[in-house]
């Protein structure tokens, strides 16, 4: 059955003013906030700026669709019934993918070809939340002849998502579809900056059937709304992807209620490359995830390690794929779009000026009819600094990239570990046991052995360590942390 898109959030017509899902209701605010395209610096759509009083309405809502007893409401759904809304709002979002990463190009200013990845990844989450929701199980416990023990997975309850702008879509599958899968209740704050597909995806899923109250909506600012979800009681776990400062706030609120936290808090990943390399195989893709959505990417390989002997091969062959790039418009299918607000343009060029003219290695060009209002950074490749510099040290979540050299393996992974960050790393080499040393040794959550990325991998468990945060999302590992373990123990004769 197909499921229609919201009029209002069609590309050609956006209205976006009810964007308050409250217990299946869509909702304006007193006050709003306006969105900008970043390709133009030209206004979207007003959306509601929803504050304490709305996160209030939306916790009370969830609270309500899990507490009500009859059979139609959510917190009376068994795994396999929300395992099938799931895999169906999936169906909807596979339908609609290209309107959604129409908008997201609009709204956050991604490569329409970015977006549609995007769009289908989300897809992807939930058809594999979908298919998982009837397969995570208990276990029994051998205790006594006379004990039966056995443990069960339950939902903590309501759970509180702050998704941010960079990859909207992507984290509301990983985070939202498996706290839905595992039967919770969710209260969503999506970015200020960039809501819309996040607000098209509530009504897509409300259009699959997904009751009122499982999934609540509140647009608005993170200081008004999303302070107000962190420090609700009513709230048993809260999931949030952004800055490391932003990140410790929210655990420091999550802490008055005792509740648990995932937190995905960026990182400073390196990939390294030694001297038997592949280079044909590395180069194109050390210059995509570096790059692609112009460089706003948690984990971004912002730091490329290369081997003192192919060093010089490196840096050439990038600095030539850095003047190939072409920037433009989101819709224009550029290799690289603009940032997606003028404070992100505004704190990324003032990196590249720390940098300073000496250490630019290679810049990409700016077409002559770049729209002047757009918010567009040149993609800057930076060498000849040090490891310990500010910008080998701290995350400038931009389309910059450092390269660094090093001689032997532990000086590379003294390099790779040497920054407060841990979330992803990447190895390119022929040498499966130095391989397989570095894996061990890399304090990070993923490593990529001659590759990154996986392509998105659904599948594989993502989440840092140090100040790259802690918890897992995406696959089962997500499932596990969406939910709590009960055991019971029954004596018997």
């Amino acid at each position: 059955m197909s499921v229609p898109f919201p009029p209002n959030l069609q590309p050609a017509a956006l209205d976006a003013r009810a964007s308050l899902l409250i217990g299946g209701q869509w909702r304006e605010a007193a006050q709003t906030l306006t969105l900008l395209d970043p390709s133009s610096g030209q206004v979207l759509t007003p959306v509601a700026r929803g504050g304490a009083a709305e996160i209030d309405a939306a916790v009370q809502a969830a609270q309500a669709a899990l507490a009500d007893e009859r059979p139609e409401a959510w917190g009376r759904w068994s795994a396999a019934e929300r395992g099938r809304v799931l895999q169906a709002i999936g169906r909807a979002v596979a339908e609609h993918a290209s309107t959604l990463a129409h908008l997201e190009a609009l709204d956050v200013g991604k490569p329409l070809q970015q977006g549609l990845a995007d769009a289908l990844a989300l897809a992807r989450y939930l058809e594999f939340y979908g298919g998982a929701a009837d397969k995570i199980s208990g276990e029994t416990l051998p205790v006594a002849r006379d004990l039966t023990a056995f443990t069960l997975r339950e939902p903590h309850g309501v759970t509180g998502h702050i998704v941010p702008w960079n990859y909207p879509m992507q984290i509301i599958g990983r985070s939202v579809g498996a706290a839905l899968a595992m039967g919770n209740a969710c209260v969503l704050k999506p970015a200020e900056q960039a809501c819309l597909t996040a607000l098209a995806f509530a009504h897509l899923a409300q259009a699959a059937g997904l009751p009122p109250g499982a999934l609540n909506v509140v647009t608005g600012l993170g200081e008004e709304a999303g302070a107000a979800l962190t420090a609700h009681p009513g709230v048993a776990h809260l999931s949030f992807t952004g800055s490391v400062a932003v990140g410790r706030a929210v655990q420091r609120a999550a802490a008055e209620h005792t509740i648990p936290v995932t937190l995905e808090l960026g990182g400073k990943s390196p990939q390294i490359v030694f001297a038997d390399a592949d280079l044909d195989a590395a180069l194109p893709v050390l210059l995509q995830a570096g790059l692609q959505n112009a460089g706003q990417t948690c984990s971004a390989s912002s730091r490329i390690l290369v081997q003192a002997g192919v060093f010089d091969e490196v840096a050439r062959r990038m600095a030539e794929g850095y003047r190939a790039l072409r920037v433009g418009p989101a819709l224009s299918r550029p290799d690289v779009g603009p940032l997606v607000s003028a404070e992100q343009q505004a704190a990324v060029l003032r990196c590249i000026e720390v940098a300073g003219p000496a250490h630019v290695l290679a810049q990409s060009p700016f077409p002559n009819d770049l729209p002047a209002g757009g918010f567009y950074v040149a993609p800057t490749l930076l060498a000849g600094l040090s490891p310990e510099h500010v910008l080998a040290q701290e995350e400038i979540f931009g389309p910059v990239q450092l390269l660094l050299p090093f001689e032997d393996e532990a000086e590379a992974l003294r390099i790779a570990n040497g920054t407060p960050y841990g979330l992803v790393a990447g190895v390119w080499t022929r040498d499966i046991s130095r391989a397989m040393r570095l894996v061990h040794r890399l304090h990070c959550g993923q490593v990529f052995i001659n590759n990154y990325g996986a392509g998105g991998g659904v599948e594989l468990p993502f989440g840092g360590v140090k100040a790259s945060g802690h918890g897992r999302e995406k696959g089962f590992e997500a499932l596990y942390g969406f939910s709590r373990t009960k055991t019971v123990a029954l004596r018997h004769g």
